[in-house]
């Protein structure tokens, strides 16, 4: 985990976590949130008690650091999305194609569907580790493990992609001027995760960039906390926190080689709890407060001043402390709960009491399913729930013409080749798997501005109403195709025009 920092101050007025209300879960389920399963201890829980214990979190998805079988397998069925790693050792080999084959074919296909397995990630900072041989090797890993992928119809639902240090920049400040270091090849990475829709990788680390140049104020920075701020004189924005400063900087950097439309994906972040007197930063609070306020920055769609309302999918690194991990001591204490699954500190990570694990059915084969499985209890914030006006199928709808469309009971659904065209909410779809949708969907990028409160799709404030708008928004920004209306079978096309008031639904 080698960084390099953004050394500068950032704005004052940052919503901070509060530490006084801790206990609370701050989200249920978030789809922005992961966490990063090391097991480099010899005392850690067997893997059916950690899925068990993650079930109890408002985590999403869990990235590994391995193919462990008994891993893969005690998350069947969990709702809990996987990111499987793959070692800098194992590289080399996968450069041949039936290598690579026969990895998915022992390590990925007996687990899905129901292990519900989103990536896998190769390698960890391969382009920082100086090995040029192992550089060399890492794409062509990566493109015969999408082959692989793709010969047994997967490459769709699990993406490959690889961890980079933030050192793979040469410049970084002000974000607008992130530029990639020249001796890196990122353009023909850049060019294959494009391809593939697959997210580039960071390990953000505001804790290294705090240790390499520790004062109040760039500790202020790096926790989300009141600072004076920095103002990027080429964009106007002014930025609140180094973690935004720092995937802005990514995301200049993919733009000025001709990618902005590369997602980023947080592989590591986080803060350690403990540590050597000699590390700047490292104590119990400044943990709490740095992943307290991640967790809240992360998933409240804000996004980054470059790329606003959108979540921000983030590992938090770690699910548990690694007493065998080399280094300083702060290495083995970067873990949100201890060996004996008891917290390190508490950043409203657990649900509610009556928001326990629950098993979700397996994945039922089409490539847009969502991951989540928030609560259907849960409750909904922002408004009142009002009878429903917008299209939902289950009930009649009020106030216009549009009526709704015939259930669907086999298969998902084709859209037609030419005309106007909406994708909405199936009848009978539970709210469970509705809010799913709605997570889903607004964290792949598209506009949820409207379903927000003030917006004109906001009211009736219902899962039904702001999942069908946003299953509509994704299906016309994913090109209209069939399966993109599918979302585990709850998602049917009208040829209807689903709009009511003011409220718009986009159409191509």
């Amino acid at each position: 985990m080698v960084m390099i920092g953004i050394h500068v101050i950032m704005n004052a007025g940052y919503e901070t976590y509060d530490s006084g209300r801790r206990g609370r879960s701050l989200v249920q389920r978030s789809q922005a949130l992961g966490v990063a399963y090391g097991q480099t201890a010899d005392n850690l829980p067997p893997p059916s008690a950690v899925a068990k214990l993650v079930q109890r979190t408002t985590i999403s998805k869990v990235k590994l650091y391995g193919a462990d079988p008994a891993v893969l397998q005690a998350f069947a069925n969990t709702g809990i999305g996987l990111v499987v790693g793959i070692g800098n050792e194992q590289i080399p080999s996968l450069n041949q194609l039936t290598v690579a084959q026969n990895w998915i074919k022992n390590n990925i296909v007996p687990f899905v569907p129901a292990t519900d397995i989103i990536g896998i990630s190769v390698g960890n900072e391969v382009l920082f580790s100086g090995d040029r041989a192992l550089i060399s090797q890492l794409l062509p890993a990566m493109q015969n493990l999408h082959i692989a992928l793709a010969g047994v119809s997967l490459d769709k639902q699990i993406k490959v992609s690889t961890p980079h240090s933030m050192a793979i920049l040469s410049a970084s400040v002000p974000p607008s001027a992130g530029r990639f270091n020249e001796s890196f090849d990122m353009k023909s990475l850049l060019d294959f995760l494009q391809k593939i829709g697959a997210p580039l990788m960071i390990n953000s680390y505001p804790f290294f960039a705090y240790k390499s140049n520790p004062t109040d104020q760039t500790l202020a920075y790096a926790l989300f906390k009141p600072n004076p701020g920095f103002y990027d004189t080429n964009t106007g924005l002014t930025y609140s926190n180094m973690f935004d400063a720092q995937l802005d900087a990514v995301y200049s950097a993919m733009k000025y080689l001709g990618y902005p439309g590369v997602d980023i994906v947080v592989a590591e972040t986080g803060w350690p709890s403990a540590g050597d007197p000699t590390e700047a930063g490292v104590s119990l609070q400044n943990a709490i407060t740095y992943n307290g306020n991640l967790i809240k920055h992360v998933t409240s769609m804000v996004g980054t001043p470059l790329r606003p309302n959108r979540y921000i999918h983030t590992y938090i690194f770690a699910l548990f402390n690694e007493d065998l991990k080399a280094g300083p001591s702060s290495e083995r204490n970067y873990g949100l709960f201890k060996p004996d699954m008891s917290m390190s500190y508490d950043v409203g990570l657990l649900q509610s009491p009556s928001a326990g694990p629950s098993p979700s059915p397996p994945r039922t084969g089409g490539p847009v399913t969502a991951p989540t499985r928030p609560s259907p209890s849960a409750p909904r914030t922002g408004g009142p729930v009002t009878a429903p006006t917008c299209p939902s199928p289950s009930a009649p709808r009020t106030g216009g013409p549009v009526t709704a469309p015939p259930t669907r009971t086999e298969g998902p659904v084709t859209a037609p080749p030419t005309g106007r065209v909406w994708c909405i909410t199936k009848p009978g779809a539970d709210d469970k798997t509705l809010q799913a949708n709605l997570n889903y969907a607004c964290g792949q990028g598209i506009d949820c501005s409207p379903i927000q409160p003030g917006g004109p799709c906001y009211s009736p404030n219902t899962v039904a109403c702001h999942a069908a708008y946003a299953m509509n928004a994704y299906y016309q920004a994913k090109g209209r195709k069939s399966w993109n209306c599918d979302f585990a079978q709850t998602g049917t096309i009208t040829t209807t025009d689903p709009s009511y008031g003011s409220c718009v639904y986009p159409t191509a």
